[in-house]
């Protein structure tokens, strides 16, 4: 089996273990997450290749973090991630990327996001649920963060945060590349989906 299929697996296995436990349908969990039937019933059949923005939808409405929808069994105290073994969640057309290293476990968990913004190109994000503060920490380069449709330069050593509820884009500026850690602070314990 490859990495390919075992990912799949994992992912249609935890979707459809969250759908249970928040007692939701898959017509539902469609409605609620804007997924088509479907799509939902390929996914949680190990089928298709669902994209970034649908996990991200999926996992706000499940209450859950995108990697919870991923990840296969803990593997003990300490995880050590390598950006080379991650796969990026999304790839822009100039070679940005974003890769979902990890989630702390806990009550409120914390994602731990790889970003890479090439100059002008831009990711376009959908309101979160209520609750989710997101960080973004620039390392190298340059970025514009535009939360609610408010435009804010940050530059190499320089961190933002912003509640995630709001339309958000991260956009590369400048002439280099822009290398940023974003963490995504959840809302702890399970949030009733409305």
């Amino acid at each position: 089996m490859t990495e390919t299929e075992v990912a799949l697996r994992t992912l249609a296995h935890n979707v459809r273990s969250a759908r249970t436990r928040a007692g939701l349908s898959l017509d539902e969990l469609g409605r609620r997450a804007k997924v088509s039937k479907g799509a939902l019933v390929g996914l949680e059949k190990a089928q298709g290749n669902p994209n970034f923005a649908t996990l991200v939808r999926l996992a706000d409405t499940l209450g859950v973090s995108v990697s919870a929808l991923m990840d296969g069994p803990a593997e003990g105290r300490v995880r050590v991630v390598s950006a080379g073994a991650v796969m990026p969640l999304w790839a822009g057309e100039r070679g940005s990327e974003a890769r979902l290293m990890l989630t702390t476990s806990g009550p409120a968990p914390v994602e731990v996001w790889r970003w890479r913004l090439e100059p002008g190109e831009e990711y376009p994000s959908h309101p979160h649920q209520a609750g989710v503060v997101e960080t973004v920490s620039v390392t190298t380069g340059r970025m514009v963060l535009v939360v609610d449709g408010a435009e804010h330069p940050v530059a190499a050593e320089q961190t933002a945060t912003f509640d995630g509820d709001v339309p958000h884009t991260y956009r590369g500026a400048g002439d280099e590349t822009c290398h940023l850690i974003m963490t995504v602070h959840l809302p702890p314990g399970p949030t009733p989906t409305a």
